[in-house]
């Protein structure tokens, strides 16, 4: 039997994170961070994570806080990283996403979106 994939959903809305962590679960095994500093805690821990599923613009630890600590550290992880954004971008995720982050969903997006991302 083949071994489900591993996703972390980072998402400082909690509804969101439950609501792809019950639209994936069937396929993937899902653990949810409510928080970028909860993420990098997660992921200090546990590097065995396939997917992660990031929101870009959260207070505190930003989804693009999470990419360069993972960058700097655990570079193998920062790369599997795929960015949700409802689109309130500042100058500096603008050119984030322009040069660092190419794999981006924008919210509202649709759950087949979400499965391609973290199935590709």
């Amino acid at each position: 039997m083949q071994e489900r994939r591993r996703v972390l959903i980072v998402d400082d809305e909690p509804s969101m994170g439950r609501t792809l962590a019950i639209a994936l679960g069937p396929e993937f095994d899902v653990e949810i961070a409510t928080s970028g500093q909860a993420a990098l805690e997660i992921l200090d821990r546990d590097e065995t994570f396939e997917v992660i599923l990031c929101d870009l613009m959260m207070p505190g630890v930003s989804g693009m806080d999470v990419h360069a600590r993972l960058q700097a550290e655990h570079p193998e992880l920062a790369a599997r990283m795929v960015f949700m954004t409802g689109g309130a971008y500042t100058p500096r995720a603008r050119t984030f996403l322009q040069q660092v982050a190419p794999r981006c969903l924008q919210k509202p997006f649709f759950i087949d979106d979400v499965r391609a991302a973290v199935s590709g």
